[in-house]
């Protein structure tokens, strides 16, 4: 139990350090984004090869570096975007009343080479530890890469809470692909279905042959369960960027288009954007 705390333990602390730690850099001079996106790279391709040295092994060691080398090839993928280095072709907002399915193809666009690089990254981990004992680096980035699709769903379809302050001004524009709403019919199937998949984790622990699968198994579960709770901020009357305020405290924020740095052209579309997108009783503050 003491190996399982600790592994709980390890993957919280590292969930909320890691995202805090991409937030911080993207708060960088030009000079310093460069920098660091430079040293992510390496680090990103020195975690690739430790998943392929630690595919075979099952060892508790070479479970935490599976894991911790899945987390570190994520982040370079969330400072990759957040810096908009790797985005998509189209990188204005959307104008008001646009159709539903045009909306979703424009929306798609916006962020289509970044989900094309999280896909291609995603089936060379599959392919260099394909067959082998250690998995667990594999699953940690499909946990990521599936409730993180999810997440951006919901914000598609629509939720209470859009963590606008997350977006540095250089995105703005993405503000208009979301809806404020207080559900959508998407948000329960995802999250049931991510429960179902945590159980399966957790009952899948509790029966693990070895000490260091459990180990391995639980670090995936804690990752998961994270995301469901992620999940739940986007819903819940609650502050999200509260955990991070350390690291976003010398960004400007990014919840309007007329802040400094932030094209001023794009402020009437999404100030009609959000009109359109936001209930009326939402509106009204009810």
């Amino acid at each position: 139990m003491t190996n399982l705390a600790v592994a709980v333990g390890f993957a919280v602390f590292v969930w909320w350090f890691s995202t805090g730690l991409v937030l911080l850099l993207n708060g960088l001079s030009r000079g310093g984004l460069r920098l660091a996106l430079g040293l992510s790279t390496a680090i990103a391709l020195a975690a690739l090869w430790a998943l392929t040295h630690t595919a075979s092994r099952s060892d508790l060691a070479s479970v935490y570096c599976a894991f911790t080398s899945a987390l570190l090839v994520w982040g370079w993928h969330e400072l990759t975007f957040l810096t908009g280095v790797v985005t998509g072709p189209r990188r204005t907002a959307l104008p008001a009343g646009l159709r539903p399915w045009p909306r979703f193809v424009q929306s798609v666009r916006a962020i289509l080479w970044h989900e094309l690089a999280i896909l291609g990254v995603g089936l060379l981990i599959v392919g260099l530890t394909w067959g082998e004992a250690n998995q667990v680096g594999t699953g940690t980035y499909l946990v990521l890469w599936i409730l993180r699709a999810s997440a951006k769903l919901n914000l598609y379809f629509g939720v209470r809470n859009l963590s606008e302050a997350f977006l540095p001004p250089h995105l703005a524009y993405l503000e208009s692909f979301f809806r404020r709403r207080p559900m959508n019919g998407f948000f329960p199937l995802s999250v049931g279905l991510a429960g179902l998949v945590l159980a399966w984790l957790v009952d899948a622990t509790i029966h693990a042959p070895t000490p260091a699968q459990a180990v391995g198994l639980t670090l995936v579960a804690t990752m998961l369960a994270l995301a469901i709770v992620e999940h739940l901020m986007l819903v819940l009357p609650l502050d999200a960027t509260a955990l991070w305020r350390w690291a976003l405290r010398k960004r400007p924020a990014a919840s309007t288009a007329t802040q400094a740095g932030a094209p001023a052209s794009l402020a009437p579309e999404l100030r009609a954007r959000a009109r359109a997108s936001t209930p009326a009783g939402a509106r009204a503050g009810t």
